[in-house]
């Protein structure tokens, strides 16, 4: 059931981070051209700056959730296999207890930020800062989910995804 859920977070961020990522072209473009040819766009450059805050973070969940973030892990994979266990447990353990401390740093960040509005399109910058505590939330789960693949089958669970080669030994 979990994985059903976190198989369906996926199929909803990864088009998302594709349209966002259009979007970013188009607006680029549209930049690029009303300079060379007209004057300049003024909204352009603001929507490409939170298009590319909003890429990011998303683009991190579904990275994390491949685990496809960079990782030293020969010293883990040396030591004996219930040591080994216990040592991705914690450090589960502690990226759950990060996230959700960034879930808490950044909703108070949104809450300060909630009076300030952009320059070119006056949108309220509490839409700009939610990414982050909403992508940590996500990555939150994404480690829960793994927490409990952890205590019950020993493996980290992960996405289906055919380009994945990072899967757990």
């Amino acid at each position: 059931m979990l994985q059903r859920i976190e198989q369906g977070i996926d199929a909803v961020t990864r088009p998302v981070v594709f349209l966002a990522m259009a979007a970013l072209i188009g607006v680029i473009t549209l930049q690029i051209i009303s300079r060379v040819f007209f004057s300049a766009v003024g909204w352009t450059e603001e929507v490409a700056r939170f298009l590319l805050v909003w890429i990011t973070f998303l683009a991190a969940t579904l990275a994390y959730r491949r685990r496809r973030h960079i990782a030293v892990t020969f010293v883990v994979d040396a030591l004996p296999p219930r040591i080994r266990q216990a040592s991705r447990l914690l450090a589960t353990l502690v990226v759950v207890a990060f996230m959700i401390s960034l879930i808490v740093i950044g909703y108070r960040y949104m809450q300060i930020q909630s009076f300030q509005k952009s320059a070119s399109l006056r949108l309220s910058m509490t839409w700009v800062y939610a990414v982050m505590p909403f992508c940590a939330a996500l990555m939150a789960w994404t480690s829960l989910v793994d927490l409990v693949s952890l205590v019950h089958s020993g493996r980290y669970a992960t996405v289906n995804d055919p380009d994945s080669d990072a899967h757990d030994p």
